[in-house]
């Protein structure tokens, strides 16, 4: 599932320690998973040796939720043709596509882990050509494939009852964020940041005793990346999904990157972005994908009755920026609106 995930910007990885700190901040950065991964953290520990640790374990998370290495677990698994398919899982992929499944359920399917072909016939795939609107029955053809009311997980075995074509990327990134945090712990690094993709988590402060602070990007139009708001998660994970970096235009018509797994089309809404607080790196990173699906109403709807800190960026008639936010963003960040709404400068 191809989703946003250039809205978030980190501030304050850059910094540099306080003067007289014993302590400076450390910093690491490197491919993985399609992207880049950054990491800094407040200590002495030795670099290089982090560094080779969190490689090497991005290497054997790759090895089991790529869909771009033919070789990997999951891989594997989409390239069995015979259905029903049963299968015995590593714990590792168990636990990502058990924590998928439930966000499909209390979703009501807007996170979808099998929208893959829709997502391709839209163009938005690796080989995809987002100039050509497919016709209904295409679309038809590919919400066929698509639905994971048909996968179910026990334990470490996976039942598959019909075609489908899984795909972790909308929680793949954030997964990985917490499995590389749990690592820093287990080298005594209690002060991090931990990024991958624009998912990201946060524990403790920098060298000067303040917060970690992370930009949540303006969804404007165009290259041009701006901060829009600044805050600290306070310990948390966070991720954004938006609409307005990947899409494209055909007979005047404006079409996203983000398919609906339920109409099959992409989404059409005033949601501009939205962001996701939540002590998961991989809950935040399934919830912004399954909530930019929802829009603004049906989306603040699930996150009040889920108890889901969101801040959502919402465009009016006017193409006019208002900001939204649910009890529990509210409840955990009472600073974080000091006004009802943005406009475009």
């Amino acid at each position: 599932m191809v989703q946003i995930l250039f809205a978030v910007l980190l501030i304050g990885t850059l910094n540099a320690c306080t003067p007289g700190s014993a302590d400076p901040i450390q910093k690491i950065s490197g491919p993985t998973m399609g992207t880049l991964y950054h990491i800094s953290w407040l200590g002495s520990e030795d670099r290089v040796s982090v560094k080779n640790q969190v490689d090497q374990r991005l290497a054997e998370i790759n090895k089991v939720m790529s869909t771009y290495d033919p070789a990997s677990e999951l891989s594997l698994i989409n390239q069995l043709t015979k259905w029903p398919i049963e299968q015995s899982v590593s714990a590792e992929l168990a636990n990502v596509l058990q924590l998928s499944l439930n966000v499909y359920q209390k979703s009501d399917g807007a996170f979808d882990i099998t929208v893959g072909p829709l997502v391709n016939l839209w163009g938005f795939g690796p080989q995809g050509d987002p100039e050509k609107v497919p016709d209904k029955a295409q679309i038809q053809a590919g919400l066929s494939r698509v639905g994971s009311d048909v996968i179910s997980l026990s334990d470490q075995q996976l039942t598959i009852t019909q075609a489908r074509y899984l795909d972790l990327s909308a929680i793949a990134k954030g997964w990985a964020v917490d499995d590389v945090a749990r690592l820093l712990e287990t080298q005594g690094i209690t002060n991090y940041l931990v990024e991958i993709g624009g998912e990201i988590r946060t524990s403790g402060q920098k060298a000067d005793a303040t917060p970690w602070r992370i930009a949540i990007e303006r969804p404007d139009v165009g290259l041009q990346q701006t901060a829009h708001r600044v805050f600290s998660p306070q310990g948390r994970a966070l991720a954004t999904s938006g609409d307005y970096r990947n899409f494209f235009i055909k007979d005047g018509v404006r079409y996203s990157h983000t398919i609906s797994p339920k109409t099959g089309y992409p989404v059409a809404h005033e949601l501009a972005s939205v962001t996701v607080v939540n002590n998961s790196a991989a809950l935040a990173d399934a919830w912004a994908t399954a909530l930019n699906v929802a829009g603004p109403e049906r989306g603040m709807q699930l996150a009040d009755s889920l108890d889901l800190a969101v801040y959502m960026i919402v465009r009016d008639e006017n193409d006019q920026l208002n900001e939204l936010t649910s009890t529990t963003f509210n409840l955990w960040f009472p600073d974080f609106l000091p006004e009802a709404s943005t406009e475009n400068e």
